[in-house]
């Protein structure tokens, strides 16, 4: 899309009629106990809205709603190519309410215009195309047959679905979730994060316009407490896909094992590495992508590169050039389209990012906080024990950390709990491969930073990652069991052949 102006966003802000109920069986409503809670545009300190804020009353008849449509077959039972068409229709509705989505996630989030219009938004089409384009594409298959014998192997939607998103990427996350969710035939129950509710609802009442059936699109805004365990625990609920933070996951874990042992799939934080070699070409490039990686959204990011482990001998060239690249990364009015750093979504994130620079390894650059925003800031961390190395920040904060050798560098890169996302730059094609397959981390890329595209599986290792992976084929996995249907074919008077 192409941008616009401050003022022509703004008038689009002070235009927007913000969603504010829960979305149950095919329409808005007040959570049942006539509670709500505010939205806050992080940037200002504004209240947007009162939004509803459910508990497990409401997750109850959710899932109640949610059972009843995929029992009754109304989109689990509707042949592939008609769901198929209805998600293509919901991603046209989203790309013509495009720019009031990408200003209402900015003003919700504290995100850049920039980045909304330009990522966000045409990522979460292309996503959601992408899976329904998939749905009658998926292949099942047949085991090898004898002549008494044919053994199906089939894909089955797995039922009623809870899909509990994290606030860094609301729209995005969305798409993750249910485009595949959806596409393989379940009902979801969505629960948006508590700061950033109102895109979530608003591509509900687009479904309901695109032609999903009552009853198979949810959404519950609300705390964790009060939506998120009674989600984990439901059981009537068949499946968890989560994106949030470790000690979150984990929760996820025991609600499955102390109910009906549902599916879980976790994805969750990061500590990641860019390991860049001395050997590596066009270091200028190579500081363009560390800039990316570090500081785009913030930060607030799970593959977000955090730590960058650097070759002594190229340490100070690099650093130079990352300086001169981030002088180029302006921060401020979230709505302002030049700028490419925002406010960090809520007071008590801000409070725990700004914690990180308030004493302890050397600023390189930036180190300012104040008003919601933190400064892009470099750190040179010495003691690798140091927090700054070692705890996910979440935040506009790069750690820089200086090694002698390749095998220092991969030893420290994997010296972490977690091991979602991780780049090597290098010349050396050998060093490249080597170092990638050594790195413990879902996603290593070489000579950039990035976490692969659509196409790709994403998730982690270790801390970072649990159950499967969001993105490509792969991702459908979360959303369906696997059954085997064997026909005996053998006649009366043959012996079966098992």
């Amino acid at each position: 899309m192409t941008l616009l102006t401050t003022e022509e966003y703004k008038a689009i802000a002070k235009g927007l009629t913000f969603p504010t109920q829960a979305f149950i069986d095919g329409s808005f409503r007040p959570a049942l106990s006539g509670k709500t809670f505010d939205t806050v545009n992080p940037a200002t300190g504004e209240v947007l809205a009162r939004v509803a804020s459910c508990d497990a009353a409401d997750v109850d008849l959710a899932a109640q709603k949610a059972r009843d449509a995929f029992e009754d077959g109304r989109w689990s039972r509707l042949h592939p190519r008609d769901r198929k068409e209805v998600l293509i229709r919901l991603a046209k509705l989203i790309k013509r309410n495009a720019r009031e989505l990408a200003v209402m996630e900015s003003l919700d989030s504290g995100k850049t215009i920039f980045d909304c219009e330009q990522v966000d938004l045409p990522e979460t089409i292309h996503c959601l195309t992408w899976h329904a384009e998939l749905i009658d594409k998926i292949y099942d298959q047949v085991a090898p047959a004898s002549d008494n014998h044919i053994a199906m192997i089939l894909r089955e939607p797995v039922g009623v679905v809870g899909l509990v998103l994290p606030w860094n990427f609301p729209l995005l996350m969305l798409a993750w979730k249910i485009g595949p969710a959806l596409a393989a035939g379940c009902s979801v129950i969505v629960k948006p994060a508590l700061e950033t509710s109102l895109t979530t609802l608003r591509v509900a009442e687009l479904a309901m316009e695109a032609g999903i059936p009552a009853g198979v699109f949810n959404v519950l805004p609300g705390g964790g407490a009060e939506v998120g365990e009674p989600i984990g625990r439901h059981m009537d609920i068949d499946a968890v896909s989560f994106t949030g933070s470790t000690a979150t996951g984990r929760r996820f874990l025991r609600y499955a094992a102390e109910s009906n042992m549902k599916e879980v799939t976790l994805e969750m934080g990061g500590k990641n590495p860019a390991v860049v070699l001395d050997d590596a070409e066009n270091l200028d490039r190579v500081a363009a992508h560390i800039v990316n990686g570090a500081f785009w959204n913030m930060g607030e990011n799970c593959s977000a590169t955090s730590r960058l482990i650097v070759q002594r001998g190229v340490k100070d060239a690099l650093l130079d050039r990352i300086k001169a690249h981030l002088r180029e990364w302006p921060m401020g009015d979230p709505l302002d389209p030049v700028n490419r750093v925002g406010a960090l979504v809520s007071r008590a994130h801000f409070d725990k990012v700004a914690s990180y620079l308030s004493k302890g390894p050397k600023v390189v650059m930036g180190g300012k906080a104040e008003g919601g925003f933190v400064e892009p800031t470099i750190l040179d961390v010495t003691d690798r024990a140091a927090k700054q190395a070692r705890e996910e920040i979440f935040g506009p904060v790069l750690s820089v950390l200086t090694v002698d050798s390749l095998d220092e560098a991969i030893a420290l890169a994997n010296d972490t709990e977690y091991g979602l996302a991780a780049s090597i730059f290098t010349a050396n094609v050998k060093r490249a491969i080597r170092g990638a397959r050594a790195i413990r981390a879902g996603t290593v890329t070489v000579n950039s930073f990035g976490e692969g595209d659509i196409s790709t599986p994403f998730g982690g290792f270790k801390a970072s990652g649990f159950g499967g992976r969001d993105n490509g084929i792969h991702a459908h996995d979360q959303y369906t069991q696997i059954k085997t249907i064997w026909v005996d074919l053998a006649d009366d008077g043959d012996a079966a052949v098992a």
